[in-house]
């Protein structure tokens, strides 16, 4: 099967790399991306938004020429549930990884901007519950992989259509949730659970890991990633 791989904020295509070779002695075709604008001073990247890393990744589900498997890790959920709606019939499964569906009209999340674009925070910055997971030298070996980001990339508003998207299988491999502490989360977040809820076809996994299981857990991302990827 050919796996489109699209990062999250700050990673390009390299954080993939442990998965990507469990994913190819597995039989798949993985295609990683590196989105537009990642790494580039603001005088290149302002003008880059979420628009324009879907496009991206629906230029390479294009380019691949039969159905793909869709995978977003954390913002880039936001890009592939955007995929699947420009091209619902191109698309297989969308697997989430550590992130959910996200409604129209929303964004991704806040972050500092610095000199015009949004640089890595530092592993710090994130909750314990998300980290703790990566010991010292993993955080020194995939701190070189991070980058800034345009700085409209997180908060711009998702455009999404009527709702072909909800007829795509969807896989979500969440780190430290299960089914029903989901369901009880997304409560809180109506639309969010809206969304969630219009999807025809729609399992949860629970990794065991913190929030970047390409660094901490890949062998078993890989693993659940083709488990997901065979069910029909």
């Amino acid at each position: 099967m050919d796996i489109i791989l699209i990062p999250g904020l700050w990673l390009d295509a390299s954080s993939w790399s442990d998965v990507t070779t469990e994913l190819e002695r597995a039989g798949h075709t993985v295609h990683p991306l590196t989105m537009p604008g990642t790494g580039l001073v603001a005088a290149e990247s302002a003008n880059i938004g979420i628009a324009d890393w879907i496009d991206a990744a629906v230029a390479a589900v294009d380019a691949v020429g039969t159905p793909v498997v869709v995978v977003g890790h954390s913002g880039g959920g936001n890009v592939a549930w955007g995929v699947a709606d420009a091209r619902p019939d191109r698309v297989s499964r969308v697997v989430f990884i550590d992130t959910v569906p996200p409604p129209p009209g929303f964004g991704i999340s806040e972050f500092e901007v610095v000199d015009g674009v949004i640089p890595f925070p530092g592993w710090d910055f994130f909750p314990a519950e998300d980290v703790d997971d990566l010991d010292d030298a993993t955080r020194a070996r995939t701190t070189p992989l991070t980058h800034s980001v345009p700085a409209r990339v997180p908060t711009d508003e998702i455009v999404l259509g009527p709702g072909a998207r909800h007829s795509v299988p969807v896989t979500l491999l969440m780190g430290a949730m299960d089914r029903e502490t989901l369901d009880s989360e997304l409560e809180q977040w109506s639309p969010y659970a809206d969304e969630f809820r219009a999807i025809a076809d729609a399992e949860v996994v629970r990794i065991g890991s913190g929030h970047w299981p390409q660094f901490s857990v890949p062998s078993r991302l890989a693993d659940l990633m083709d488990a997901a990827i065979s069910r029909r």
